[in-house]
């Protein structure tokens, strides 16, 4: 179960010791680790967000993982969140921290999904428009593709959305067409 509140909250914890040590970009690497290890381990997500293992289990395999690779800092914090129940969070709180980081570095973050992959004069064009979203920072862009648009693309910038795609014109055509509200004016 997601919890965005509470994983802000660690989040934010978390990166105001990191600042106050000057560790910020050692847990920020820290917390790019553990978040890409979740993703491509569905062991270890299973094991995060098991009610039969114990607490102290789950530490050991954690240091196991990750003590050689990671900060005393994020180490430590992993330890109290373990011992608090809060280790099925992780995922979420390495999420709001990066997050977190490159809103303190300016960087803006936009998603770019088109139904095949985009040239290069588009991807300029994509780059110099939301550049003039941010002028004072950079602009970090990630790429997918979805055969199901069809065409266009659909454009995620931190939390807004602009859905240009093909499929989403023809689902508002069907919706228009499907609406009788039209056959009471007759």
């Amino acid at each position: 179960m997601r919890n965005p509140k509470v994983a802000h909250r660690y989040a934010k914890s978390l990166l105001d010791l990191a600042q106050e040590r000057n560790e910020q970009d050692a847990v920020l690497a820290d917390m790019e680790l553990v978040l890409s290890t979740i993703r491509e381990s569905k062991d270890l997500d299973l094991l995060l967000h098991s009610p039969v293992i114990k607490s102290d289990k789950k530490e050991k395999i954690l240091e196991a993982i990750f003590a050689s690779r990671v900060s005393q800092l994020t180490i430590g914090f992993m330890r109290i969140m373990t011992s608090k129940g809060r280790e099925a969070t992780f995922e979420e709180i390495a999420e709001h921290y990066i997050h977190q980081i490159k809103i303190n570095k300016g960087i803006l973050t936009a998603e770019v999904i088109t139904a095949a992959a985009a040239d290069e004069a588009t991807r300029k064009e994509i780059r110099e428009r939301l550049n003039k979203l941010n002028p004072s920072g950079s602009v970090e862009i990630t790429e997918s593709i979805d055969p199901e648009l069809i065409g266009g693309f659909v454009l995620k910038v931190e939390d807004k959305m602009i859905d240009a795609s093909i499929r989403s014109q023809l689902r508002k055509l069907r919706r228009e067409f499907t609406d009788t509200s039209y056959e009471a004016a007759l």
